[in-house]
């Protein structure tokens, strides 16, 4: 037996504050009960700019985020840039914002604290915070992909004190541990 699924409606960027507050109290924010790997998300657009997160391709890890206005990022420069959206992640869940790729490879545009943490309990816009490591100007517009959004489960850390065995194959090797050699040269 198939369910049969429709398309959510936009928000009504009318709505009074009180009601965008109630956002996480509806049936939206939980699992699919159809597919474990399936998590419904709800989004408020906060204008009409504003475009619901998708993915580009079938099996892509991240959404696509656009930008809600328009600006530019002078070389150098870094803004947090508006999506025009708000988001109830479900308990248990974290979204990252990450860089888009082709950004970063043909402009030097790439998100400064990436990946971005948006914790569960956030309900403020969402804002991407983008850099310009390029020597150009970039121009951003109303609609443009400017960063992907992964949402993930979060494990709760109890954290206790005590002795941490060293005795590993790694031991206390940090930075630059591995070497610079290929993998083809090393033989692994």
């Amino acid at each position: 037996m198939t369910e049969e699924r429709t398309a959510p409606q936009p928000a009504n960027p009318s709505r009074k504050s009180e009601q965008s507050e109630e956002i996480c109290q509806n049936a939206s924010c939980r699992l699919s009960t159809d597919d474990c790997r399936r998590l419904t998300v709800t989004f408020q657009r906060l204008n009409e700019c504003a475009q619901l997160p998708r993915y580009a391709h079938p099996g892509d890890a991240g959404l696509d985020l656009a930008a809600s206005e328009a600006c530019t990022l002078e070389p150098g420069a870094w803004a947090a840039v508006p999506t025009g959206l708000k988001v109830c992640l479900p308990p248990g869940t974290e979204a990252q914002v990450r860089p888009r790729s082709g950004l970063a490879a043909r402009f030097g545009v790439t998100v400064l604290n990436a990946p971005g943490t948006i914790d569960e309990g956030y309900r403020g816009e969402l804002k991407v915070l983008l850099i310009n490591h390029g020597r150009a100007a970039f121009h951003i517009e109303p609609g443009m992909r400017i960063a992907q959004l992964v949402v993930a489960p979060v494990l709760r850390v109890e954290p206790v004190e005590g002795e941490v065995d060293e005795a590993t194959t790694r031991g206390t090797g940090g930075f630059g541990s591995s070497g610079m050699e290929s993998i083809v040269d090393s033989g692994q």
